[in-house]
């Protein structure tokens, strides 16, 4: 999905990106030569200790990391940053394609040779099961553990998109979630729940040149597969359970399901909602069109932007509604893993945990424009300077609230079980029970295989 490829820019905007690290091995120090034509002559002095021998100077340790393209400095400056904390390491950033397809391929080609080419790199949020269970990552709980790292001050969601048959494999990087935007000069107070915004949309629709009361995605693609995700966990569903079986015929994903059909049949969305990605909806959002809509936080950039927004200073930033359970938003980002076959993990972690830790994060955030996974960094004055978003408690609250998309290593396959099901269902061609039982049935056919 587009914009799971890329957030929004520096300041106002979040941008995407691919992040990776490495570690290295301590290089052995080599034997003083000796000369065998003469034995040494005997000596009465006691030996020089130890420390006061020579020593070899330190050989340097490269690591490759391998990314996305950055249109930012911040990749630079992060790795300028760890460098010189660690002047025994070097770090040659290496960019991978922009499509996160093409990137997944050519990571999954190098993996399977073996090969230590790269020591850390970035991966989208939907890949951790799939590498893992490959064999693809370095396992990462005994180095989480012995440096102490809390992993409580992690946003939840994006912590357990890298965890996978109860380990962790990968840390977030940075995070992209869905949120509700509303129209503040037309909307007193976001809507708490669902059946809230329903009620608001509905008296607004027709005021001040409103032509819909709600806008979202719901084309057969992965921008369905997030929203209808949203829904269910709203309403307490899920779609795997913690162990990672089918658990998707459930009343919760039924009840979020049925609640998501009620608001695509009703005449608060356009007719055509089925057809709509991000862009046909936060064109119509930013044309004035709507007071709601569910996107990205990229969205927020865009009102903001004089050239082609109407509504500039008119929008401001909520939670996703809540179900019966909770308020639930689709989790995006990216994590950092490192190769299991690099031939410098102890450096390649030390990499990894400065770029996905407080200092790392925070470049990351100035600099580049990223959402910090890290909750303790939207608390820094200058990642708050750097984005009004970052300062935005409701924002923090949104992000905070991101569940991951089922962790499995078929996701892909799931996912097309679920844009096929969902569709059917939200074109009334089945019952939101009808749609439920057929995403079992077919996921754990998936499994069997």
């Amino acid at each position: 999905m587009k914009v799971l490829k890329g957030l929004t820019s520096v300041g106002l905007s979040l941008s995407m990106a691919i992040s990776l690290a490495a570690c290295s091995s301590t290089p052995q120090q080599s034997a003083p030569a000796s000369t065998p034509q003469q034995p040494a002559a005997p000596t009465t002095e006691a030996p020089k200790p130890e420390s006061a021998q020579p020593q070899p100077a330190a050989e340097k340790v490269k690591l490759v990391y391998a990314r996305g393209k950055d249109v930012t400095e911040s990749t630079k400056k992060l790795v300028e940053a760890f460098q010189n904390a660690h002047p025994d390491i070097e770090v040659e950033i290496r960019e991978t394609p922009s499509d996160t397809g093409q990137s997944h391929d050519q990571y999954v080609t190098m993996f399977s040779a073996q090969s230590s080419e790269i020591d850390v790199f970035d991966l989208d949020v939907i890949w951790p099961a799939e590498f893992a269970q490959a064999g693809y990552l370095l396992p990462l709980d005994r180095l989480i553990e012995q440096d102490g790292i809390d992993t409580s001050k992690y946003i939840k969601g994006a912590l357990d998109a890298g965890n996978f048959g109860g380990q962790q494999w990968t840390m977030p990087k940075f995070i992209d979630a869905g949120l509700l935007f509303y129209r503040k000069d037309l909307v007193k107070e976001a809507p708490k729940t669902w059946d809230d915004l329903i009620a608001q949309a509905k008296a607004t629709k027709g005021k001040d040149g409103i032509k819909f009361g709600y806008l979202m995605q719901a084309k057969q693609y992965e921008g369905l597969v997030c929203n209808f995700v949203e829904f269910a966990a709203a309403y307490g569903g899920k779609i795997l359970d913690e162990q990672g079986n089918v658990a998707v015929n459930n009343p919760g994903t039924i009840k979020g399901l049925k609640k998501m059909m009620e608001i695509v049949k009703s005449d608060i969305v356009p007719k055509n909602i089925t057809t709509f990605t991000e862009t046909e909806s936060h064109t119509a959002f930013i044309e004035g069109q709507s007071p709601f809509i569910r996107n990205w936080p990229y969205q927020f950039a865009l009102a903001q932007d004089q050239t082609q927004s109407k509504i500039v200073d008119k929008v401001a930033i909520a939670p996703l509604p809540s179900g019966d359970a909770r308020s639930a938003a689709a989790l995006g980002g990216w994590m950092g893993g490192i190769n299991k076959y690099t031939k410098h993990p102890k450096e390649a972690w030390e990499f990894l945990k400065f770029m996905t830790g407080a200092e790392g994060q925070k470049i990351s955030a100035v600099s580049g424009g990223l959402a910090p996974t890290l909750l303790p960094v939207y608390s820094d004055a200058d990642v708050q300077k750097a984005s009004p978003l970052f300062a935005n408690q409701d924002f923090v609250n949104g992000v905070s609230a991101a569940v991951s998309r089922p962790t499995s290593p078929i996701y892909p396959k799931i996912s097309e079980v679920i844009q096929i099901e969902v569709s059917k269902a939200l074109a009334g061609q089945q019952t939101a029970e009808q749609a439920a039982k057929n995403m079992e049935t077919k996921m754990n056919e998936l499994m069997k295989k």
